[in-house]
């Protein structure tokens, strides 16, 4: 199900407009399961059990990797992607990273600010193998408002690495010596920690280590934390399948049917099947729009449905 800002395409409607309640989504139910959604500024990554990829929304920079820099209000198969598996997928801003089965990166889209890793700042219209990895294995890329972290498999610490810009400490590299890399770093302070997961958003960085501390770096409300700081983090879950949404709701993204902001957590109606039978699986948030992944059962195979808000 999608919700929320849809003025670029990206609640893959065909109509470009906002959508202030849950809305069943059917332009994918052509391309089968989708297994993994990452929502970015106002454009939209979704990856096949088989690692097929699928784009749509803004694609005015190139992130779509269509080979043209024009948006899509539909949902459309990156072309150049269909000879790899593709493994894990992360939406930017205007930026988007793709890792394949065999470790290799690939990125396209804004490269104004380095975001690619390719060496140099020049955006790119498909998706491009960043070659300083061509050596090394992938597993996980993280893509943020105009920087990249990229974790990396096969060696004790799980290294990561990030490019991009890093004026705010989102790269764990010194400030005052790097405002911006077009060429990966390995990020400091994280360098003896069993890392299992990343994260980029902002202008801030998150890091996930094997025992379940959480490192943040990159800008906050009151400066730039240039080094990993250790955080102590809560999360509260619905067991009973429902979602609950707060905070910014300008454009309907909180699927409350209204345009308010909520101060405190508000129970999201998801009217178009029993959530009893078909539990939510997963909950996705890009600027101002999100999506619902719900999971069902029909002729004793599982599959999952998108639905926006």
């Amino acid at each position: 199900m999608e919700l929320g800002a849809g003025t670029d395409g990206q609640l893959a409607t065909g109509r470009l407009q906002d959508e202030h309640s849950p809305q069943l989504l059917c332009s994918l139910s052509a391309f089968g399961h989708i297994i993994f959604l990452s929502c970015g500024g106002a454009h939209v990554i979704a990856l096949s059990p088989g690692g097929r990829v699928l784009t749509w929304g803004r694609g005015t920079s190139g992130q779509l990797g269509h080979g043209e820099m024009v948006s899509s209000s539909q949902p459309k198969a990156v072309k150049a992607l269909e000879s790899f598996t593709i493994t894990h997928v992360s939406a930017g801003w205007n930026h988007s990273g793709f890792v394949s089965g065999s470790g290799a990166i690939y990125t396209c889209g804004d490269g104004s600010f380095g975001q690619l890793g390719h060496g140099d700042f020049k955006s790119q219209c498909s998706p491009v193998e960043v070659s300083f990895f061509s050596s090394k294995h992938v597993e996980q890329v993280a893509c943020g408002m105009r920087h990249s972290l990229v974790l990396l498999r096969g060696n004790a610490d799980h290294q990561v690495y990030g490019f991009g810009s890093g004026k705010r400490g989102q790269l764990g590299i010194s400030t005052e010596k790097v405002k911006s890399t077009s060429l990966p770093q390995i990020t400091m302070g994280l360098t003896n920690v069993r890392i299992v997961n990343i994260s980029a958003n902002g202008d801030h960085s998150a890091a996930l280590s094997g025992e379940g501390e959480v490192f943040m770096l990159g800008g906050d409300r009151h400066g730039a934390l240039t080094d990993p700081q250790k955080t102590s983090l809560t999360v509260d879950a619905s067991d009973n399948g429902s979602v609950m949404t707060w905070g910014w709701g300008e454009h309907g993204q909180l699927g409350l049917g209204d345009t308010n902001d909520q101060a405190a957590p508000q129970v999201v109606s998801l009217a178009h099947k029993p959530a009893e039978k078909h539990p939510i699986s997963r909950v996705y948030c890009g600027s101002g729009f999100s999506f619902v992944l719900r999971t069902y059962d029909s002729n004793t195979q599982t599959r999952q449905r998108k639905l926006k808000i």
